[in-house]
């Protein structure tokens, strides 16, 4: 029975890298927090992480429940989610930052209270959501929580936990790429980076708009013929 655990765990690991991926996150992180402090980065890291890891919690516990409780379909998800990603991707395709990025830190001393909260802001969206947890990060986390029993479900809280750890530690040595990479190096970067985001969330709304167009046609059909 362990193997069989083991087993699940190895494949809700792999499964949560390939979507969640912490790579392809951290230009993201790069890109929002440019000109923040180290201190407000860290804070952010860490939010990021914890809002994507409350959600799997969230979803694994009772998400069948909240998509029935609030009528929410993932085609409905999905291109919301999409919407946000592409406008983060065409913002930052443009050169410039995002809308939902904070103001940089004040010059010459500690930046107020309001500014911080704001650059705090984006580690909840589109960090959090939906950049770590994500359409198919939630869609995912359902589907291996319909295991039967707790213990798949704490298999699948550990699996993400582990990924987030990797995230977080990836987002902390995100200055190390900026040095590595040079401020021009940065700036082609995060272009071609924008232009990658908006085509995930380009692709995001297609996917969520076919699901939604396959479950018109499929609820048509169930509907009982006239007849002649």
């Amino acid at each position: 029975m362990s193997n069989e655990y083991i087993t699940f765990g190895l494949t809700a690991l792999a499964g949560y890298f390939a979507i969640a991926n912490p790579i392809s996150a951290t230009p993201i992180f790069i890109s929002l927090t440019a000109g923040d402090g180290p201190r407000v980065k860290r804070d952010i890291a860490r939010n990021a992480v914890l809002t994507a890891l409350f959600v799997v919690v969230l979803f694994s516990v009772a998400g069948k429940l909240i998509f029935e409780l609030f009528g929410i379909t993932m085609a409905s998800l999905r291109v919301a989610g999409g919407i946000l990603v592409a406008i983060v991707g065409y913002q930052m395709l443009q050169g410039r930052s995002s809308a939902v990025q904070v103001p940089h830190q004040v010059e010459g001393g500690e930046a107020p209270a309001d500014v911080i909260r704001a650059q705090l802001s984006v580690a909840v969206s589109p960090l959090g959501m939906p950049m770590i947890a994500g359409p198919g990060t939630i869609a995912t986390t359902v589907g291996f929580s319909a295991n039967p029993g707790i213990l798949y479900t704490a298999v699948t809280i550990a699996a993400f936990a582990v990924i987030a750890g990797v995230t977080y530690a990836m987002f902390l040595q995100a200055h190390r790429i900026v040095r590595f990479l040079g401020e021009t190096n940065l700036t082609v970067v995060t272009r071609l980076r924008g232009l990658i985001v908006a085509a995930i969330g380009v692709e995001m709304m297609l996917t969520g708009l076919g699901d939604a167009g396959r479950d018109f046609v499929m609820s048509l059909q169930a509907l009982p013929m006239a007849r002649p």
